[in-house]
């Protein structure tokens, strides 16, 4: 018994001497690290609360999407399953928008990340290309979606995906944001937002986006902390419409491992927060108690 405790505590030992730092800088709004182990490469984001993956490559396998999280924000397609224009909030390792890029090559896709770090890491690290249909911002979300309001531009598809690798910004989960982000949807659009489904901010956040866009699926998965928000700011489609979408959808989504056919059954709208808490408002944004989850 000795013996054999021995040997697995050398072979754990082992898998965490594997695991190496390629790269570290400090930019202006985080410590970012590059790790690579024997399997897969990682973006992480150390912060106050411990080091947290911010995107992951299998190098074995780098067009598998590694995170369930990441897989379900493929969700919005069964909502829109052509766009022809997307916004996506926060880059990571550009993953979403490298397999977005892919899978419809004639759309226009606009990234909008906060830290230039982040960018030239995702390009040397992960993978990640701009091209003459992707193009990065470098700029606040909150700062670019009120320009692009004034300028009418409109999006098939936006994704939330803003994450300081502690949380998500105050004034990226407000009534008056998301009314802004509502503002350039497209007639046909769809908003795709990844948030906590253990925060201590649930019920205010719920609350918040059924103030701005009314009934939303409530995405979880039981492979994951996160739940992700998907609507359309309207009638939301039936079962059988979202079955029948992701059916048509998942031979093409089988080389990045996402099971989007397995989708519409965790897909629910049924509210299961407290709908009497106020909502997260720019004069009313305690985005501090997420800390507490």
């Amino acid at each position: 018994m000795r013996i054999l405790l021995l040997i697995l505590i050398i072979a754990a030992c082992s898998c965490v001497r594997a695991e190496t730092v390629i790269h570290k800088e400090k930019s202006l709004y985080r410590n970012i690290e590059v790790k690579e182990s024997s399997y897969r490469r990682c973006l992480v984001f150390a912060v106050k609360r411990g080091a947290r993956n911010q995107t992951c490559i299998n190098l074995a396998d780098p067009d598998r999407v590694v995170f369930p999280y990441a897989r379900m924000t493929f969700a919005g397609l069964l909502l829109n399953p052509e766009p022809a224009s997307v916004l996506i909030i926060g880059l990571g390792g550009g993953t979403i928008p490298t397999v977005l890029s892919r899978l419809y090559p004639e759309a226009t896709i606009h990234i909008v990340e906060i830290d230039a770090a982040v960018v030239r890491v995702a390009k040397k690290y992960f993978n990640f290309t701009e091209s003459d249909k992707v193009t990065v911002f470098i700029q606040d979300a909150r700062v670019y979606i009120r320009r692009a309001g004034l300028k009418k531009l409109a999006y098939d598809l936006i994704i939330l995906d803003a994450f300081t690798g502690d949380y998500i910004p105050a004034h990226l989960m407000t009534v008056e944001f998301l009314q802004e982000t509502r503002s350039i949807m497209s007639e046909r659009g769809v908003l795709v937002a990844n948030t906590f489904s253990t925060s201590r901010l649930y019920d205010h956040e719920s609350v918040t986006y059924q103030r701005v866009f009314g009934p939303f699926f409530n995405f979880k998965m039981p492979i994951t902390g996160n739940r992700v928000v998907v609507t359309n700011g309207h009638e939301l489609p039936g079962r059988k419409v979202l079955q029948d979408r992701a059916n048509k959808l998942a031979d093409r989504f089988v080389k990045y491992a996402v099971n989007i056919d397995d989708f519409p059954r965790y897909m629910k709208h049924d509210k299961d927060w407290n709908e009497k808490v106020r909502p997260l408002t720019d004069q009313f944004a305690p985005v501090n108690l997420l800390r507490g989850n």
